[in-house]
């Protein structure tokens, strides 16, 4: 695990919650120097601790209205072609192998209810090694920004 202090966890909160922010206003919102924020910002990159800089794209607005998420019980033999055939299916934004009831829990996108449907019972249902599966439609989501603090 690599080591950070409060100035990079800082910094780490404050990107992750506008990557777009410029260096100067960053640091006269922390109160740091510039070329302090700036080298720490390098390091982190180098580190590893930053991976990329990114957005965050409004899913609604480009008509996607209807979000799921699918557990799936598969035949781990074919765990491979399950996972290659899921992320062929528009709308499929993420596979997660979990613990738990599931094997799977991939997140997928969609612009109406008819749509999402199509994509579980004509896509999802008839991929070989699904044994089966199990939507949970998304009615109201609520999140923050991670922020992140020295550990005691």
């Amino acid at each position: 695990m690599a080591k950070v202090d409060d100035l990079d966890l800082t910094i780490l909160s404050e990107l992750s919650n506008d990557a777009s922010i410029s260096v100067p206003r960053l640091s006269k919102k922390i109160k740091v120097n510039p070329s302090v924020v700036y080298s720490r910002i390098k390091r982190l990159v180098k580190r590893k601790l930053i991976e990329r800089f990114t957005i965050v794209v409004n899913d609604q607005e480009l008509g996607y209205q209807v979000k799921s998420l699918i557990g799936v019980n598969m035949d781990s033999k074919k765990r491979d072609n399950v996972i290659d055939e899921l992320f062929k299916i528009d709308g499929v934004r993420e596979i997660a192998e979990v613990t738990g009831r599931f094997d799977i829990l991939v997140t997928v996108y969609a612009k109406s209810l008819d749509a999402m449907h199509k994509i579980v019972s004509d896509k999802i249902g008839k991929i070989d090694g699904v044994i089966s599966s199990e939507s949970f439609i998304e009615m109201k989501t609520r999140s923050k920004a991670m922020p992140y603090m020295q550990s005691d």
